[in-house]
């Protein structure tokens, strides 16, 4: 099952492009180097609103609303 939900960067590595997120629930999804390589972001920065979509095997998709086929920034 996958959630989709909205966090903020809690931490990012730019070394090794990986990080935690953390949602508006209070819980931390840690991030690895594909997860952010799928984003298409060349970086983050803490506090940084993102769209999460994560499943038991961690987060498969995180982007910023308004960046990305189809979609417009509101």
């Amino acid at each position: 099952m996958t959630h989709h939900t909205q966090a903020s960067v809690h931490r990012f590595d730019e070394a090794t492009f990986t990080g935690e997120l953390i949602t508006d629930a209070g819980r931390v999804l840690p991030f690895d180097a594909g997860a952010f390589a799928r984003s298409g972001l060349r970086t983050l920065r803490v506090g940084q609103r993102l769209n999460v979509d994560h499943g038991p095997d961690g987060i498969r998709r995180l982007w910023i609303e308004g960046i990305g086929t189809g979609q417009q920034i509101r």
